[in-house]
Formats: structure tokens, C-alpha cells, sequence
């Protein structure tokens, strides 16, 4: 088995999802930004509009939009803090 992320989603006033994941990329205000595990730690803004996507270990994706906020990564995982997470509608997402 790949080795796994454990990744949090949490807007303003829920916690979005939490899990393990092999991915995740996500829209910063530097540019687009992948994660995969091992990565060094960082903190990022999130870009306004941005997307997030979350790469399962059995090739599922999941996707939201996102408004504002951070992108947290440590030893222990990744943060995400958003303003405000809609799921996306695309394709990848299903």
C-alpha cells in the first residue's frame, strides 16, 4: 500500500472531510500546488477562486471550491482552512 496523507478539510463552521488520502492539490496563490507524502512543511494562501482535490488510494477523487483561507502542511499531515468549501461538479470528482 502507497503511502497515505491525512488530510482535514475544515470551512468557517464544519469540519468538510477528514481522511486518508496518496494527493492533494490544491490552488495557491503561488500557483498550483501538489502534496504527496513526505513533503516538506509549508504554509500557503489559498488563491481566490481555488479548487482542492483530494487523490484517494483507490483512484477516487473528490473536489471542492474554495474561498480564502490556508494550506497547512506538516509531519503530521494537511490543513486546509477555508473561508467557505462547495463540492465541485466535475468529473474528476465522482
Amino acid at each position: 500500500m502507497a503511502k497515505q496523507l491525512h488530510v482535514e478539510l475544515v470551512a468557517v463552521e464544519e469540519k468538510v472531510w477528514s481522511g486518508e488520502v496518496e494527493m492533494v492539490v490544491a490552488k495557491t496563490t503561488e500557483g498550483e500546488l501538489g502534496v504527496l507524502p513526505g513533503h516538506a512543511p509549508l504554509l500557503g494562501q489559498l488563491a481566490e477562486p481555488g479548487e482542492v482535490r483530494l487523490k484517494l488510494g483507490d483512484g477516487e477523487q473528490h473536489a471542492w471550491h474554495v474561498a480564502g483561507g490556508f494550506l497547512s502542511v506538516t509531519t503530521e499531515g494537511v490543513t486546509i482552512l477555508a473561508e467557505s468549501a462547495v463540492p465541485s461538479e466535475s468529473p474528476a470528482a465522482h
